[in-house]
């Protein structure tokens, strides 16, 4: 039996809050008896019963286990510093075994070649690996030895109005922020994320959609004032003036210490996983996770396509989330495109996709409105945030100023109406 699995139950006996937080299932595991076992595991966790050696022993059915000798073996290969190591061993080597499956069952049915291909995808888009220091993407910049920074209780939203009126971004809170496609949602989430970061917080970034080259790009573009446009061929489309900050904005961004997870598809239990390792490796930053975008996070069940239930499950995961890590979780999401039917585009509540649980679980709900982008000949270059829901303050709006060509949020000093 593999040595990695019987590591990993022995890591779920010694530290049961990893069976909170890993990502395996047990049907992941290859052997019936590891399988049986961790269905144990979750059962007693599900009623509030420890997982450890002792109450396991009291199995009615502990023979089948291999008794109490088995149990102790397992517990004796335990290493909860090598856990992640552990959960990539036995997710791999179960993608490697439903692959085969697939194409086992592919040549018994006669499946045309697209479908095999989109099933083969469904497994490799698990990961575990998708993580990219912000750092190592912009370039090998030396970190500092950082000083340890008494922080805020709450995390700054970088725009001084909207921190007066809902108090930034608080631990165990949820706040959603929702507008319809090319509105500016992801600029306004990565200005959340560079001022959090530089406020002393470990912004994680779960880009569900973009890729990390992307991200990258954006933020760098927004943070040194450079046209997006030309990010495309920096050599030849920047000029000299430009080419000189290059080097400083890397250095101010690398200083925000943003982790991105880029991987398609990831379920809260991954995330809950990621930021569980982000916090070990950083023990002394108070975590803040950004995710892009909600339907986009895969559900831990199968809904048979009620995307209602489904959207009800993550709402309330990414609350339980919040509270059970004690940080911000900020989640972006898609309106409906009633939006554009109507005379006042401004969006509403009911506008939310499958809205209610959001609006239930939500702290905050922020809407993006941009009068630019339905009257070409506005010369408003601005955005107006929407405050629908706010759970400790008053609901209102506030404008900032946008530069769409490089994707810059800005204060704009007038009085806030609300």
């Amino acid at each position: 039996m593999s040595i990695a699995e019987k590591a990993f139950l022995g890591s779920l006996m010694k530290a049961e809050y990893l069976l909170k937080d890993t990502v395996i299932q047990p049907e992941q595991l290859e052997s019936t008896r590891h399988k049986d076992l961790m269905r144990r595991m979750v059962e007693f966790n599900r009623v509030g019963k420890n997982v450890d050696l002792i109450t396991l022993t009291t199995l009615p059915d502990l023979k089948l286990f291999g008794g109490m000798s088995y149990l102790s073996e397992l517990l004796s290969y335990a290493d909860v510093e090598k856990f992640d190591a552990m959960e990539k061993l036995i997710l791999d080597s179960w993608k490697e075994r439903e692959k085969r499956n697939i194409l086992t069952v592919a040549a018994m049915n006669d499946w045309e070649i697209a479908k095999v291909i989109a099933e083969l995808d469904k497994i490799n888009q698990m990961k575990m690996d998708d993580h990219t220091s912000l750092q190592n993407a912009l370039a090998d910049i030396y970190e500092a030895p950082w000083e340890d920074q008494k922080l805020s209780e709450f995390a700054t939203t970088g725009i001084k109005k909207l921190d007066k009126v809902t108090g930034g971004f608080r631990d165990g809170e949820v706040t959603i922020l929702a507008a319809r496609p090319s509105m500016g949602k992801t600029d306004v989430m990565l200005h959340f994320a560079k001022m959090s970061g530089w406020a002393g917080f470990l912004p994680l970034v779960f880009s569900l959609e973009m890729p990390e080259k992307l991200i990258t790009s954006r933020l760098m573009a927004s943070t040194g004032g450079f046209n997006r446009a030309k990010m495309r061929d920096p050599k030849r489309m920047l000029n000299p003036n430009q080419k000189n900050r290059w080097s400083d904005v890397i250095g101010d961004l690398g200083d925000t210490h943003i982790q991105i997870f880029d991987g398609a598809g990831q379920t809260i239990a991954e995330m809950r996983a990621k930021t569980r390792k982000l916090m070990n490796q950083y023990p002394h930053k108070k975590p803040i996770l950004f995710i892009d975008y909600l339907t986009l996070i895969s559900s831990g069940q199968f809904y048979g396509g009620n995307s209602h239930l489904q959207v009800t499950e993550i709402s309330k995961s990414l609350k339980t989330m919040a509270k059970d890590f004690d940080c911000p979780v900020i989640c972006l999401a898609q309106l409906n495109r009633s939006v554009e039917s109507r005379a006042e585009k401004r969006p509403m509540m009911s506008d939310i996709r499958e809205s209610g649980s959001v609006e239930q679980d939500a702290d905050i709900i922020l809407f993006l409105y941009r009068e630019a982008y339905y009257n070409k000949e506005s010369q408003d270059h601005s955005i107006e945030i929407i405050i629908s829901k706010n759970r400790n303050g008053p609901v209102g709006s506030l404008n900032v100023n946008y530069n769409q060509e490089t994707g810059r949020i800005e204060e704009q000093n007038e009085s806030l109406p609300l």
